[in-house]
């Protein structure tokens, strides 16, 4: 059933809507020009086939990469899931030690998983407070049979950029594959992944405002070294490293998203850092303990994490959710009542992670929106408070540690 109102969408970091110039790149590729870009033998085969190389080359020039290094999939859960257990069996003769971080998404940690249960050993670094890795332990962590590292560019919760040059030159000094998580990071700040050394980057485009349902990995100058073994066969599209038909249009839609976000990333990140400290001053200012998770200076500009003490994140989203849509971490772990990982990983006490807000901005996001959102979310927090008992003894100067 409709909302009986225009709901203020503050949870771009879960996806994007497709941008205009984007959906009309996309159309004629449904129902004008809707050949196979594998059938090359006549017009229409041609033209899609001229339209995804296109696209990948836009894609390619916005991340400092070059055409024949992209294969395109469904999206970024795909593409881990091919590079990550890929190269574990390309490599499982070196060595079955695999280095990872506990604040990944679950299309790392998962795959993860899964290698683990085959007899791969998986190392998970921590995270300091702020988010952020410390070099020196991940150099420490890598081992003569550890054959990978996977570590997340941007973090989609907290928005948190960890120092890939560092990492990237310590995989290049100790020749192991370093492959990345960015799918927040492309199209919202430069990613540069020859230049920081990574071998593979990973993204999607329905995060910077192209279609769902598509998706791509780069692999760089070391893919010989470095060879993953497919996790689709039929076919050998894509130079054997995904089989199945293309979509052409999602792949249109992606390489033109990228295009557009490369021209204008620069203002486009100052307009979104200005609206998300707008939010995140108010709610500091008029939230009593409220605080920031992650760090302050290395983070997108997308995204605030806001720790509120003494409320339940759940429970106050249900005074607003028909106005307002934020969340309380990943979207793809949102029905899921247990707190957040991540948060956990920063050293957040569950009831801390279960008090922490995510609210991210987007290109569309105005000024007016960010006011009322603010106040919306202000007064859910008040007004959950003045029913809570603990907030009631916290106002008594009654120490609740031991409570919550």
């Amino acid at each position: 059933m409709p909302l009986s109102i225009d709901p203020i969408y503050l949870d771009y970091h879960s996806t994007t809507p497709v941008d205009a110039e984007v959906l009309d790149a996309m159309l004629p590729y449904f129902n004008r020009y809707y050949g196979n870009a594998a059938s090359r033998s006549h017009s229409f085969g041609w033209q899609a086939s001229e339209a995804v190389e296109m696209a990948r080359q836009q894609i390619a020039k916005t991340i400092g990469g070059r055409s024949e290094e992209i294969f395109f999939t469904s999206g970024a859960t795909e593409g881990l899931n091919t590079i990550i257990k890929g190269l574990a069996e390309s490599l499982q003769s070196k060595g079955k030690h695999i280095i990872t971080v506990a604040t990944e998404h679950q299309a790392v940690l998962d795959p993860l998983a899964y290698l683990s249960a085959k007899g791969f050993e998986i190392t998970t670094l921590p995270v300091m407070r702020n988010g952020l890795i410390d070099p020196d332990q991940f150099k420490e962590a890598i081992r003569d049979d550890t054959i990978m590292a996977c570590i997340m560019w941007a973090n989609n919760e907290t928005g948190v950029i960890q120092d890939m040059n560092s990492l990237g030159n310590i995989c290049q000094q100790k020749g192991i594959a370093f492959i990345s998580d960015a799918t927040q990071a492309v199209g919202k700040i430069i990613v540069n992944p020859s230049e920081a050394g990574v071998d593979f980057v990973v993204f999607s485009a329905h995060k910077f405002y192209g279609p769902k349902g598509a998706g791509a990995v780069w692999m760089g100058e070391n893919k010989k070294k470095f060879k993953p073994i497919a996790l689709l066969h039929g076919g050998g599209h894509e130079k054997g490293m995904r089989a199945g038909t293309l979509n052409v249009p999602g792949i249109v839609g992606m390489g033109k998203a990228l295009d557009i976000r490369n021209k204008r990333m620069n203002e486009e990140a100052k307009h979104m850092s200005l609206l998300r400290d707008e939010f995140e001053n108010k709610v500091l200012q008029e939230v009593e303990f409220a605080e920031l998770n992650g760090s302050v200076e290395h983070r997108l500009p997308t995204v605030s994490n806001l720790l509120i003490p003494y409320v339940d994140s759940q429970a106050v989203m249900t005074k607003f959710r028909s106005k307002l849509a934020i969340s309380s971490g990943a979207a793809c772990s949102s029905s899921d009542p247990k707190p957040s990982h991540v948060l956990l990983a920063m050293g957040l006490t569950s009831s801390q992670a279960k008090g922490s807000f995510r609210v991210s901005v987007g290109i569309p996001t105005t000024s007016d929106e960010i006011l009322k959102a603010s106040d919306l979310l202000i007064s859910a927090v008040r007004e959950y408070r003045a029913e809570s008992p603990v907030w009631q003894m916290v106002n008594q100067g009654i120490d609740v540690s031991g409570l919550v």
